[in-house]
């Protein structure tokens, strides 16, 4: 069995909410651990999204570190690299469909109104962090991947940005400041340019991936 941390404790961004990911690998005995603290893998399912050069397989190849080993051994780093990431186009187009779908529920019912806004940040985040791991080769896979894209960074007020993550931490962990009506509607006139900037990652995806 091995154990890991990953993501912003390993690269050094501590914010107040965040929190510290966890990764177990190994077999049956993987059973006592909460899948609610950790993310469990088998061996094998580890060495597929190698393979396959997985977006979450170079999240781990890049920052992760070794909590615990049975073996003495890291079975991480001794998989060397992951192969590349070949299908960045087929994944952004899988989050500007979650963005599209998102953002038609908010303006068509509005009953789930946090549950789509985090929907809508987890497609801007996921979106950015696929195209800098595919196009640019500067993989950032942080929860501000979208704003650090330079010329490509998403056409959103740092506040509309903040609405949209505070929505997400709601959704998943229950907890922060709820938003306002004033707050969640100005985010909602920038959603325009959002759109256009995920149809431009898409077709800038394709096109790398043609070349």
């Amino acid at each position: 069995m091995h154990i890991y941390a990953f993501g912003s404790i390993c690269r050094g961004e501590i914010y107040p909410n965040s929190d510290v990911d966890l990764l177990v690998i190994g077999g049956g005995a993987v059973a006592q651990y909460d899948p609610a603290i950790y993310s469990i893998y088998s061996y094998e399912r580890i060495q597929d999204l190698w393979s396959e050069g997985n977006p979450f397989a170079w999240h781990l190849s890049l920052e992760s570190r070794l909590l615990f080993s049975s073996d003495d051994q890291d079975f991480l780093q001794n998989l060397g690299k992951p192969a590349p990431y070949n299908h960045c186009a087929r994944d952004c187009e899988k989050f500007f469909s979650l963005f599209r779908d998102a953002r038609t529920s908010l303006t068509q019912s509005g009953a789930s109104r946090i549950f789509d806004l985090s929907s809508i940040f987890l497609s801007i985040r996921n979106i950015a962090t696929c195209f800098s791991l595919g196009v640019v080769q500067q993989p950032d896979f942080s929860r501000s991947s979208a704003l650090r894209l330079g010329t490509k960074a998403v056409p959103l007020s740092l506040g509309s940005y903040q609405v949209l993550e505070r929505a997400r931490l709601l959704s998943t962990r229950g907890y922060g400041s709820i938003m306002t009506d004033d707050e969640i509607d100005a985010a909602l006139r920038e959603l325009d340019g959002v759109y256009d900037w995920m149809r431009e990652l898409v077709e800038r995806s394709k096109e790398h991936e043609r070349v």
